[in-house]
């Protein structure tokens, strides 16, 4: 590593086989809080314990503890595996494996044994699959209701291909609030989510609302080098199918291998975005450095 000149104080070099790969200083405003109180000390306690799996641990979200301190905790089902090789994502990329049938009343144990009050249930995509999972989707939202009477649910969803009979599995079984992530602005979608759609991800949050589910969620990320401009683009695309709730948050690359991130942006430019969601329509606006999908998840259901 090679010390630059006076004026690149915020950045790190780092040499990889392939190329060089600035990483950008994070700035003071980017400080994740050390997770504290008893709720999420019985919380954790619990996971090591029985060993379950959940999104929060295992990605290292900044606001695990905030989240399990107000009984709400984010679960992933279909293996760790993905099929799908976003620029963003450090879930691991290639051939996935074999269904486990028993992994929806594995993970309504897991939330009955840690006694959540609502939770957010996510998924790898299984492009590899007929159904593209959605089978087993649909019946972990069944188990999870049979051992945990009067939990509230949010599933966020890949988009199944855009596939309609993929989709009305979720929508028959109604969780309270299907989330879908369109991630980035159009214009860096081919960049960033590579084998995704922009507008095939609006067409499933349209026909989401369209069929009667109740609260319909997405959100995506800054720091790609996406402009003002594309970001309020994106929130007026995100109204127009009726979402009901947005997140906006900061993108922090996971690795050396993953996209670098361009920019970093300021607490106020994200309360000026919240500001225009709010204004459009958007039931519930999470906007900040630090919000991710599930971020204040269980204040999104009423």
């Amino acid at each position: 590593m090679k010390s630059g000149n006076s004026n690149i104080t915020n950045t790190v070099l780092e040499i990889n086989s392939e190329k060089a790969v600035k990483f950008k200083k994070k700035p003071n405003w980017i400080r994740v809080k050390l997770p504290t109180g008893k709720k999420y000390s019985n919380l954790r306690s619990l996971v090591d314990k029985y060993k379950l799996n959940t999104i929060c641990s295992s990605g290292s979200c900044p606001n695990m503890g905030e989240c399990w301190g107000e009984g709400t905790a984010t679960f992933m089902i279909l293996g760790n595996i993905c099929t799908k090789s976003c620029g963003f994502c450090g879930v691991k990329t290639g051939k996935p494996e074999t269904i486990d049938w028993a992994e929806p009343e594995k993970v309504a144990k897991s939330i009955s044994i840690m006694n959540i009050k609502h939770a957010v249930i996510t998924s790898v995509d299984r492009d590899d699959l007929p159904d593209k999972g959605s089978i087993i989707w649909a019946e972990t939202v069944r188990s999870i209701r049979r051992l945990n009477p009067g939990i509230t649910l949010e599933t966020l969803i890949p988009d199944f291909q855009g596939i309609e009979k993929h989709l009305d599995r979720l929508v028959m079984v109604a969780p309270e609030v299907i989330s879908h992530n369109i991630e980035t602005v159009e214009r860096l979608t081919r960049e960033v989510r590579i084998q995704s759609k922009y507008q095939r991800s609006l067409e499933v949050l349209r026909y989401l609302k369209e069929s009667g589910v109740n609260r319909t969620k997405s959100g995506f990320m800054l720091g790609f080098g996406e402009t003002e401009k594309e970001v309020i683009q994106t929130i007026h695309d995100l109204r127009n199918v009726n979402v009901d709730v947005i997140t906006i948050g900061q993108y922090l690359q996971p690795s050396k291998k993953h996209l670098p991130v361009k920019n970093f942006i300021t607490p106020d430019q994200f309360e000026k975005y919240k500001k225009i969601a709010l204004d459009l329509g958007f039931i519930h606006a999470e906007s900040g450095p630090l919000v991710r999908s599930s971020y204040k998840a269980q204040k999104h259901v009423n």
